[in-house]
């Protein structure tokens, strides 16, 4: 059943409240600081959502660092146009699925070597905004260590805005993050039989 409409007066006097508490939280939120952000859960849009702030960055004109934990060879309609933009450094390091690679040591080796590239981009004072895409993998299959991640995530420039994506991020990583966010899984079209699309999962 549908609420009765208040009146414009109601509504009003309503709103002004609203406003004056919203205004007192704006004005103890003074920190000029960069922010890390962790997008975790089962559900679709973490990656897109990571990718929009990217978007959002760049309209700002920062220079901006993407480093993929997981995406392998195959093509992606982010890579394609993030990576041709002068302000992004972008990095697809992964060697695939681990169900695709088959290959554990493999595996290790190049979440070894991805994390190396992310550890120098997170030191690095020029960049705005760094993009840690399926971090999380790497924690839970045991190629990275945890303490030594959030060590550098801590030591990161102030001014850097940091975004981390991937299922089940470990309580430390959760910890260690300013913002966190889960995107629960509801619904999905591949269970129904429906392929992946060009343009919404790759």
């Amino acid at each position: 059943m549908m609420k009765k409409p208040v009146s414009n007066e109601k509504h009003q006097q309503r709103m002004v409240k609203v406003k004056q508490q919203i205004d007192k939280k704006i004005a103890k939120a003074d920190k000029e600081q960069g922010v890390s952000v962790l997008l975790t859960g089962n559900g679709k849009g973490k990656s897109s959502s990571a990718f929009g702030m990217l978007a959002r960055s760049l309209g700002y004109g920062h220079n901006c660092a993407v480093v993929q934990f997981i995406k392998g060879e195959w093509e992606c309609g982010e890579e394609l146009f993030f990576s041709q933009l002068p302000l992004v450094s972008y990095h697809a390091m992964g060697a695939g699925f681990t169900w695709e690679t088959q290959n554990q040591a493999a595996d290790k080796a190049a979440a070894e070597k991805a994390w190396t590239l992310a550890a120098s981009l997170l030191a690095d004072p020029k960049i705005n905004f760094l993009m840690l895409d399926e971090l999380t993998y790497m924690f839970n299959h045991g190629w990275l260590d945890l303490d030594m991640v959030t060590e550098a995530i801590s030591q990161r420039p102030a001014h850097m805005n940091l975004v981390i994506t991937g299922r089940g991020a470990p309580d430390g990583l959760i910890a260690a993050c300013d913002t966190v966010s889960e995107v629960k899984d509801i619904k999905h079209a591949f269970r129904n039989g429906i392929k992946a699309q060009r343009g919404i999962e790759f």
